[in-house]
């Protein structure tokens, strides 16, 4: 899918397209309408990177119960 947003608009909102791209990123994946890795893909950020703008803004990964208890499943395999 495809957006289209003039310069204009951005120009007046003070964002770049980059900028607009991580807002979008960080606004879906806070209100968990898409994953961490989804999330990175939209901003064009590695992983790594898009965790420490979310660290650097204050906003929790995502990590339930389930995670939790995967993640010790493969820990034991290790």
């Amino acid at each position: 899918m495809t957006i289209e947003i003039s310069d204009t608009i951005l120009e007046k909102a003070g964002l770049s397209k980059a900028e607009l791209k991580l807002e979008l990123a960080i606004y879906l994946f806070k209100e968990n309408k898409v994953s961490i890795g989804q999330a990175s893909v939209i901003a064009g950020l590695h992983k790594i990177m898009f965790q420490k703008e979310l660290a650097k803004r204050k906003i929790l990964i995502h990590y339930s119960i389930e995670d939790l208890e995967n993640d010790l499943i493969n820990i034991k395999k290790i």
